[in-house]
Protein backbone atom coordinates (compact mmCIF):
# COMPACT_ATOMS: atom_id res chain seq x y z
CA UNK A 1 0.00 0.00 0.00
CA UNK A 2 0.85 3.24 -0.72
CA UNK A 3 1.93 5.67 2.22
CA UNK A 4 -0.38 8.14 1.59
CA UNK A 5 -3.26 5.67 1.90
CA UNK A 6 -1.94 4.80 5.49
CA UNK A 7 -3.69 5.42 8.15
CA UNK A 8 -0.21 6.65 10.08
CA UNK A 9 0.28 8.87 7.24
CA UNK A 10 -3.04 11.01 8.24
CA UNK A 11 -2.15 11.31 11.49
CA UNK A 12 1.43 12.32 10.91
CA UNK A 13 0.22 15.22 8.52
CA UNK A 14 -2.61 16.14 11.09
CA UNK A 15 0.40 16.46 13.34
CA UNK A 16 2.13 18.99 10.79
CA UNK A 17 -1.40 21.30 11.38
CA UNK A 18 -0.89 21.86 14.71
CA UNK A 19 -0.13 24.81 16.15
CA UNK A 20 3.45 24.86 17.84
CA UNK A 21 4.39 22.03 15.55
CA UNK A 22 8.54 22.95 14.70
CA UNK A 23 8.38 21.18 11.24
CA UNK A 24 5.03 23.02 10.31
CA UNK A 25 6.83 26.24 11.37
CA UNK A 26 9.32 26.34 9.28
CA UNK A 27 8.00 24.81 6.27
CA UNK A 28 5.32 28.15 6.54
CA UNK A 29 8.38 30.33 7.29
CA UNK A 30 9.94 29.23 3.86
CA UNK A 31 6.80 29.32 2.30
CA UNK A 32 6.48 32.36 3.54
CA UNK A 33 9.42 33.97 1.60
CA UNK A 34 8.07 32.91 -1.44
CA UNK A 35 4.80 34.65 -0.95
CA UNK A 36 6.83 37.69 -0.15
CA UNK A 37 8.60 37.65 -3.23
CA UNK A 38 5.09 37.47 -5.15
CA UNK A 39 3.47 40.25 -2.97
CA UNK A 40 6.49 42.48 -4.01
CA UNK A 41 5.07 41.93 -7.40
CA UNK A 42 1.82 43.13 -6.60
CA UNK A 43 2.99 46.10 -4.31
CA UNK A 44 4.74 47.22 -7.50
CA UNK A 45 2.45 46.14 -10.50
CA UNK A 46 -1.13 46.64 -9.06
CA UNK A 47 -0.97 50.28 -8.90
CA UNK A 48 0.49 50.31 -12.19
CA UNK A 49 -2.56 48.29 -13.55
CA UNK A 50 -4.84 50.17 -12.03
CA UNK A 51 -2.96 53.64 -13.67
CA UNK A 52 -2.97 51.93 -17.29
CA UNK A 53 -6.87 50.99 -17.22
CA UNK A 54 -7.42 54.47 -16.40
CA UNK A 55 -5.18 56.09 -18.99
CA UNK A 56 -7.14 53.53 -21.79
CA UNK A 57 -10.30 54.82 -20.34
CA UNK A 58 -9.99 58.40 -20.37
CA UNK A 59 -8.44 57.41 -24.25
CA UNK A 60 -11.16 55.47 -25.46
CA UNK A 61 -13.79 57.77 -23.88
CA UNK A 62 -12.39 60.35 -25.85
CA UNK A 63 -11.85 58.63 -29.20
CA UNK A 64 -7.63 58.60 -28.70
CA UNK A 65 -5.69 55.72 -29.23
CA UNK A 66 -5.05 53.56 -26.54
CA UNK A 67 -1.66 54.15 -24.61
CA UNK A 68 -1.45 51.04 -23.51
CA UNK A 69 -2.03 47.98 -25.35
CA UNK A 70 0.08 45.61 -24.43
CA UNK A 71 -0.59 42.57 -21.54
CA UNK A 72 0.49 43.99 -17.87
CA UNK A 73 -0.86 41.98 -15.32
CA UNK A 74 0.86 40.39 -12.06
CA UNK A 75 2.50 37.74 -14.59
CA UNK A 76 3.18 39.21 -17.62
CA UNK A 77 5.40 40.66 -18.77
CA UNK A 78 8.92 38.65 -16.38
CA UNK A 79 10.30 40.99 -13.81
CA UNK A 80 12.98 42.96 -15.35
CA UNK A 81 15.07 46.01 -14.13
CA UNK A 82 13.34 48.93 -14.94
CA UNK A 83 16.21 51.03 -15.50
CA UNK A 84 18.14 48.60 -18.54
CA UNK A 85 15.42 45.91 -18.90
CA UNK A 86 17.35 43.18 -18.13
CA UNK A 87 14.76 40.12 -17.86
CA UNK A 88 15.05 38.39 -13.90
CA UNK A 89 16.23 35.05 -14.54
CA UNK A 90 14.92 32.26 -11.53
CA UNK A 91 18.25 31.77 -10.12
CA UNK A 92 18.33 35.75 -9.82
CA UNK A 93 14.83 35.50 -8.11
CA UNK A 94 15.29 33.49 -4.83
CA UNK A 95 14.23 35.36 -2.03
CA UNK A 96 16.69 37.32 -0.08
CA UNK A 97 19.81 34.70 -1.11
CA UNK A 98 19.48 36.47 -4.64
CA UNK A 99 19.76 39.66 -3.31
CA UNK A 100 22.72 38.83 -1.35
CA UNK A 101 24.59 37.24 -3.73
CA UNK A 102 23.98 40.23 -6.55
CA UNK A 103 25.05 42.31 -3.56
CA UNK A 104 21.68 44.21 -3.91
CA UNK A 105 22.18 44.98 -7.68
CA UNK A 106 21.45 44.22 -10.82
CA UNK A 107 23.47 41.38 -12.34
CA UNK A 108 23.43 44.04 -15.20
CA UNK A 109 23.65 47.69 -15.35
CA UNK A 110 24.87 47.29 -10.93
CA UNK A 111 21.69 49.58 -10.29
CA UNK A 112 20.83 49.47 -6.68
CA UNK A 113 17.93 47.40 -6.08
CA UNK A 114 16.09 48.63 -3.08
CA UNK A 115 16.34 47.05 -0.12
CA UNK A 116 12.63 47.09 0.57
CA UNK A 117 12.24 44.00 -1.63
CA UNK A 118 13.81 41.71 0.94
CA UNK A 119 12.29 43.16 3.89
CA UNK A 120 9.01 42.27 2.44
CA UNK A 121 10.12 38.81 1.66
CA UNK A 122 11.50 38.57 5.49
CA UNK A 123 8.21 40.23 6.85
CA UNK A 124 6.03 38.35 4.94
CA UNK A 125 8.27 34.64 6.62
CA UNK A 126 8.56 35.90 10.03
CA UNK A 127 4.94 36.43 10.15
CA UNK A 128 4.23 33.40 8.75
CA UNK A 129 6.47 31.24 10.89
CA UNK A 130 4.46 33.05 14.11
CA UNK A 131 1.37 32.57 12.62
CA UNK A 132 1.51 29.09 12.14
CA UNK A 133 2.52 28.52 15.08
CA UNK A 134 0.08 29.92 17.15
CA UNK A 135 -2.60 28.91 14.79
CA UNK A 136 -1.69 25.84 13.30
CA UNK A 137 -1.59 25.08 9.48
CA UNK A 138 -5.28 24.10 9.34
CA UNK A 139 -8.15 26.11 7.98
CA UNK A 140 -8.18 29.00 10.80
CA UNK A 141 -4.47 28.80 9.56
CA UNK A 142 -5.18 28.95 6.77
CA UNK A 143 -7.27 31.83 6.88
CA UNK A 144 -5.03 34.11 8.94
CA UNK A 145 -1.89 33.74 6.32
CA UNK A 146 -4.22 34.94 3.84
CA UNK A 147 -5.63 37.56 5.96
CA UNK A 148 -1.82 38.92 7.04
CA UNK A 149 -0.22 38.82 3.54
CA UNK A 150 -3.63 40.89 2.09
CA UNK A 151 -2.76 43.18 4.53
CA UNK A 152 1.06 43.83 4.01
CA UNK A 153 0.57 44.17 0.47
CA UNK A 154 -2.07 47.02 1.18
CA UNK A 155 -0.24 48.55 3.73
CA UNK A 156 2.77 48.94 1.23
CA UNK A 157 0.77 49.67 -2.04
CA UNK A 158 -0.85 52.35 0.37
CA UNK A 159 2.76 53.79 1.70
CA UNK A 160 3.60 54.18 -2.15
CA UNK A 161 0.46 55.57 -3.47
CA UNK A 162 -2.11 56.40 -0.95
CA UNK A 163 -4.39 54.14 -2.76
CA UNK A 164 -5.90 50.69 -1.44
CA UNK A 165 -6.88 48.93 -4.36
CA UNK A 166 -10.79 47.59 -4.46
CA UNK A 167 -9.05 44.52 -6.07
CA UNK A 168 -7.67 43.59 -2.33
CA UNK A 169 -10.21 45.23 0.14
CA UNK A 170 -12.97 44.13 -1.39
CA UNK A 171 -12.09 40.05 -1.50
CA UNK A 172 -10.44 40.78 2.25
CA UNK A 173 -14.41 41.53 3.12
CA UNK A 174 -16.12 38.70 1.67
CA UNK A 175 -13.36 36.43 2.30
CA UNK A 176 -14.11 37.42 5.91
CA UNK A 177 -17.63 37.26 5.79
CA UNK A 178 -17.15 33.35 4.50
CA UNK A 179 -14.32 32.71 6.93
CA UNK A 180 -17.10 33.52 9.85
CA UNK A 181 -20.01 31.23 8.37
CA UNK A 182 -18.93 28.70 10.47
CA UNK A 183 -17.90 31.30 13.43
CA UNK A 184 -14.43 30.54 12.78
CA UNK A 185 -13.61 34.18 14.87
CA UNK A 186 -16.69 35.65 15.49
CA UNK A 187 -20.61 34.55 15.22
CA UNK A 188 -21.80 35.85 11.10
CA UNK A 189 -23.82 38.53 12.92
CA UNK A 190 -21.41 40.13 14.33
CA UNK A 191 -18.67 39.47 11.27
CA UNK A 192 -21.75 41.38 9.24
CA UNK A 193 -22.42 44.10 11.84
CA UNK A 194 -18.63 44.68 11.87
CA UNK A 195 -18.52 45.17 7.80
CA UNK A 196 -21.63 47.40 8.22
CA UNK A 197 -20.16 49.67 11.00
CA UNK A 198 -16.62 49.47 9.81
CA UNK A 199 -17.72 51.41 6.53
CA UNK A 200 -20.07 54.12 8.30
CA UNK A 201 -17.98 54.58 10.98
CA UNK A 202 -15.07 56.22 9.01
CA UNK A 203 -17.59 57.36 6.39
CA UNK A 204 -19.17 59.72 8.62
CA UNK A 205 -15.63 60.67 10.07
CA UNK A 206 -14.99 61.67 6.69
CA UNK A 207 -18.15 63.65 5.97
CA UNK A 208 -18.04 65.26 9.12
CA UNK A 209 -14.48 66.73 8.68
CA UNK A 210 -14.97 68.18 5.23
CA UNK A 211 -17.99 69.46 6.19
CA UNK A 212 -16.42 71.32 8.93
CA UNK A 213 -13.04 71.99 6.94
CA UNK A 214 -14.30 71.29 3.37
CA UNK A 215 -10.83 68.86 3.15
CA UNK A 216 -11.02 65.30 2.96
CA UNK A 217 -9.10 63.64 5.79
CA UNK A 218 -9.43 60.21 4.17
CA UNK A 219 -10.00 58.03 1.34
CA UNK A 220 -12.66 55.58 0.32
CA UNK A 221 -10.38 52.77 0.66
CA UNK A 222 -9.70 53.32 4.41
CA UNK A 223 -13.73 52.93 5.01
CA UNK A 224 -13.59 49.21 2.56
CA UNK A 225 -10.53 48.39 4.92
CA UNK A 226 -12.20 48.85 7.99
CA UNK A 227 -14.92 47.18 6.73
CA UNK A 228 -12.84 44.31 5.99
CA UNK A 229 -11.25 44.13 9.25
CA UNK A 230 -14.91 44.06 10.99
CA UNK A 231 -15.92 41.39 8.95
CA UNK A 232 -13.01 39.22 10.32
CA UNK A 233 -13.12 40.29 13.84
CA UNK A 234 -16.53 41.62 14.46
CA UNK A 235 -17.72 45.06 15.95
CA UNK A 236 -16.78 44.65 19.03
CA UNK A 237 -12.76 44.88 18.21
CA UNK A 238 -13.83 48.22 15.92
CA UNK A 239 -12.97 50.48 18.40
CA UNK A 240 -9.31 48.42 19.75
CA UNK A 241 -8.63 49.02 15.81
CA UNK A 242 -9.50 52.26 15.44
CA UNK A 243 -8.32 53.80 18.54
CA UNK A 244 -4.42 51.87 17.75
CA UNK A 245 -4.29 52.93 14.54
CA UNK A 246 -4.92 56.64 14.87
CA UNK A 247 -2.70 56.99 18.17
CA UNK A 248 0.03 55.12 16.29
CA UNK A 249 -0.66 57.42 12.99
CA UNK A 250 -1.12 60.39 15.29
CA UNK A 251 2.41 59.66 16.73
CA UNK A 252 4.57 59.15 13.61
CA UNK A 253 2.77 62.10 11.73
CA UNK A 254 4.19 64.36 14.47
CA UNK A 255 7.49 62.60 14.64
CA UNK A 256 7.94 63.22 10.82
CA UNK A 257 6.53 66.78 10.80
CA UNK A 258 9.07 67.29 13.61
CA UNK A 259 12.30 65.50 11.94
CA UNK A 260 10.84 67.99 9.11
CA UNK A 261 10.67 64.75 6.98
CA UNK A 262 6.82 65.77 5.70
CA UNK A 263 5.58 68.74 5.55
CA UNK A 264 2.07 69.41 7.69
CA UNK A 265 -0.32 69.91 4.09
CA UNK A 266 1.85 66.83 3.09
CA UNK A 267 -1.22 63.88 3.16
CA UNK A 268 -0.55 60.70 5.41
CA UNK A 269 -1.37 57.20 4.11
CA UNK A 270 -3.62 56.26 7.20
CA UNK A 271 -4.35 51.98 5.24
CA UNK A 272 -0.98 50.92 7.15
CA UNK A 273 -2.27 51.79 10.37
CA UNK A 274 -5.21 50.18 10.05
CA UNK A 275 -3.65 47.20 9.06
CA UNK A 276 -1.10 47.16 11.67
CA UNK A 277 -3.74 47.95 14.13
CA UNK A 278 -5.88 45.00 12.33
CA UNK A 279 -3.10 42.25 12.75
CA UNK A 280 -2.32 43.23 16.30
CA UNK A 281 -6.00 42.74 17.05
CA UNK A 282 -6.64 39.61 15.69
CA UNK A 283 -3.25 38.31 17.93
CA UNK A 284 -4.34 40.07 21.56
CA UNK A 285 -7.72 41.62 20.60
CA UNK A 286 -8.88 39.64 23.74
CA UNK A 287 -5.67 40.39 25.80
CA UNK A 288 -6.33 44.02 25.25
CA UNK A 289 -9.76 44.00 26.23
CA UNK A 290 -9.90 42.52 29.31
CA UNK A 291 -6.39 44.34 30.32
CA UNK A 292 -8.93 47.37 29.44
CA UNK A 293 -11.21 46.23 31.68
CA UNK A 294 -8.73 45.49 34.38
Amino acid sequence: MLPIFQDDFFQRLLLLAEPGNVFGTVCAGIFGLLIGSFLNVVIYRMPKMMQRESDNYVAHETGQPLPHEGRFNLIVPRSACPECGHRIGALENIPVLSYLALRGKCRQCKTRISTRYPLVELLTGALSSFLVWQFGAGITGLAVLVFTWMLIAMTFIDADTQLLPDDLTLPLLWLGLLVNLSGTFVPLPEAVLGAVFGYLSLWTIFWLFKLATGKEGMGYGDFKLLAALGAWLGWKMLPIIVLMSSVVGAVVGIALVMLAKRGRDIPMPFGPYLAAAGLLTLLFGKQIIQAWLG
